[in-house]
């Protein structure tokens, strides 16, 4: 018993790395995609569409069930809204500012989760998981490095809207664990597409599906990482708490510099590499941590 919540403890955060990885493909290819004249909602409603696409197909091609029980529905719908509008604010906070400080201010939510999560889970507050939660969050702004001059207030508050909406999924998604992969990926999804289909309506930023060929390469590379990314996270939240499933995906920044640097040619200097050293040993603290915590639950439930 010890050694498979051990086992699920790692497997959860392996995906969830994995999830980070892939996100971290998003950011800079939704910037790029920004240039050309696709706002973060239009991408999100597209790669929504696609999803849904393709997860009928799975369902049909393997004929499972869609079936959630009652009790998970309330919160496999917050789950499907706070995703809606994280991905829309957080996409749209790039317009108004700098990716730099856009993640900065996005990735406090780890720290948020960590915070609320003895309010809102069995989990019991942790000093050490708070310390991890703040030298991972420092590494985030020493990698992205922010300029914080002339900022859009605009931004500002897009980008922490998205903080708080993302530990509002985390939670969510915790809620409905016990949820199948598909049925909880079709119905978020359906959730979601109406919701940024309002937004887009709302702010008047609907376009055909042709105009995603003014940057087809950013676009592609958006909603593959999405799908990807999307996917691995919730199965990552099926097997982890949201404390330690949030801190691993600090390293979606360290991945995202690494993307622009290798790709845009962007230089990476002596401070990111120290910042991303902080984030990769925060996040190796956060699995040791893990795994004395997944093997101490068998033994109290005894």
């Amino acid at each position: 018993m010890h050694e498979r919540g051990a086992s699920s403890a790692q497997h959860g955060l392996a995906l969830a790395l994995g999830s980070a990885a892939a996100f971290g493909t998003n950011i800079v290819s939704a910037q790029l995609a920004g240039h050309a004249g696709l706002s973060g909602p239009l991408i999100v409603f597209y790669r929504v569409f696609l999803m849904l696409a393709l997860v009928i197909g799975a369902t049909l091609i393997w004929r499972a069930s869609l079936v959630v029980p009652r009790r998970r529905w309330s919160a496999l719908a917050l789950f499907g809204l706070s995703t809606a509008l994280t991905a829309c604010a957080y996409l749209s906070s790039v317009a108004f500012l700098p990716i730099t400080v856009a993640a900065v201010v996005f990735y406090t939510f780890p720290i948020l989760i960590v915070l609320a999560e003895p309010f809102l889970s069995p989990a019991r507050f942790s000093l050490d998981r708070v310390v991890i939660a703040l030298v991972a969050f420092l590494g985030v702004a020493m990698v992205v490095g922010p300029d914080w001059h002339g900022l859009d207030p605009r931004g500002l508050a897009l980008a922490l809207a998205a903080s708080v909406l993302a530990a509002v999924q985390f939670f969510s998604a915790a809620r409905c664990a016990d949820t199948g992969t598909i049925p909880k990926l079709f119905w978020s999804h359906l959730v979601i597409l109406p919701v940024t289909l309002a937004i887009l309506a709302l702010t008047g930023l609907f376009q055909l599906p042709s105009a995603l060929l003014l940057a087809p390469v950013a676009v592609a590379v958006t909603i593959g990482g999405y799908l990807i990314g999307f996917l691995l996270q919730v199965m990552a939240l099926a097997r982890v708490a949201p404390g330690p499933a949030a801190l691993a995906f600090c390293a979606e920044p360290v991945f995202a510099v690494a993307i622009a640097a290798v790709f845009l040619g962007e230089r990476v200097g002596a401070l990111q590499y120290a910042g991303g050293a902080l984030v990769v040993a925060a996040i190796i603290a956060n699995v040791i941590l893990e795994q004395k915590r997944a093997r101490r639950l068998p033994a109290v439930a005894v």
